[in-house]
């Protein structure tokens, strides 16, 4: 089967391997699509924390049931995602019903070798179904759980105001989870053009270019003076990641899905004035992919419009380092094999 790793920062190699010999408790799936994210990026460009090469990339991924390996519910020739986080299921994280941050977790594509491949085994317990959903939707539910997962963490409440910094696919994402939570969505970002994507196809009731316009001053007008009451960062940016801190109301909850392999630095007495609550959420639970899944049967969600740029899989090395120059344009790009 054709394969395409990152052999190491900025190469990517085309190869062939053998088809998974297929392991006890593990399903047999071939690829249809794959969702190209902030994470593949990264580890391209060699900023990406917890990586190691070579890699086989890729955990956006849309699949075909080709052998179920006894899992129940499930029958061959069906369309399915699943969860790309191998956690260990005994650790305290595990049992505490938080497999999303397994102490010894493994994750497909960044610390195991990922979906750039024509076939792949995955566990029967993380396989998710369809419902119905089309190869270019199921391709992007773990990115939108990423979102939903984020907005759960912050715990987002009617009425609210939530400034999402980042308007890449995970802030969008955050963006869409705030607005059905009831919040009034502020967006921030460098790109007009993400932030016009924003206003038109989200309706995000506010935007902000952090570029041209003073943002504590505009969050200020925005919120009569208040500020947000949670700042979610999806940039992966050590200074937006920094400058957060200087956007929360008192009170506030401020959660970092964006990582970046440095410090972060705040000052203590702002930070502790406001008596804030700074969190992480990383990667998502089976209640955020089910959810999305809903959200987009239900057409709360459409994130085909997500999609700027397709490829195949044999174009992808001409293209890959393209996707990294916001003058492109991508918001996500959707890799598919020749024969879908």
């Amino acid at each position: 089967m054709k394969i395409l790793t990152c052999t190491k920062p900025g190469h990517l190699e085309y190869g062939v391997a053998d088809l998974p010999q297929l392991l006890p408790g593990n399903a047999l799936v071939k690829i249809k699509r794959i969702g190209i994210c902030g994470t593949d990026l990264h580890a391209f460009e060699g900023t990406q924390p917890y990586f190691s090469y070579p890699r086989i990339l890729g955990h956006e991924l849309a699949c075909e049931l080709i052998d179920t390996g006894g899992a129940e519910g499930f029958k061959k020739g069906e369309a399915v995602t699943f969860i790309p986080y191998y956690n260990c299921g005994h650790c305290i994280a595990c049992r505490s019903a938080k497999p999303n941050c397994c102490t010894s977790i493994q994750v497909c594509g960044v610390h195991t070798d990922g979906g750039m491949a024509e076939y792949m085994q995955v566990p029967t317990r993380l396989l998710v179904k369809s419902e119905g959903l089309g190869f270019d939707e199921l391709a992007l539910v773990e990115p939108l759980a990423i979102g939903a997962h984020g907005v759960r963490r912050a715990d987002v409440k009617k009425g609210e105001y939530v400034l999402v910094v980042g308007a890449g696919p995970i802030g969008l994402g955050i963006m869409e989870f705030a607005r059905m939570a009831g919040a009034r969505v502020i967006a921030a970002d460098m790109n007009e053009q993400r932030l016009l994507f924003c206003s038109e196809a989200l309706k995000v009731d506010f935007t902000i270019n952090v570029q041209t316009q003073d943002i504590i001053e505009q969050l200020k007008q925005i919120t009569g003076g208040d500020m947000p009451t949670v700042v979610i960062d999806a940039t992966g940016n050590q200074k937006a990641i920094n400058n957060g801190f200087n956007y929360l109301a008192h009170g506030g909850r401020y959660v970092l899905v964006g990582l970046q392999k440095g410090e972060l630095i705040v000052s203590h007495p702002e930070f502790h004035k406001r008596e804030a609550t700074l969190m992480s959420s990383r990667n998502a639970t089976r209640e955020d992919f089910e959810q999305v899944v809903q959200a987009i049967k239900t057409g709360q969600i459409k994130p085909e419009t997500y999609i700027t740029h397709r490829v195949t899989f044999d174009e992808v090395g001409n293209n890959f380092k393209s996707w990294l120059n916001p003058a492109n344009g991508v918001i996500k790009a959707i890799v598919s094999f020749e024969s879908n």
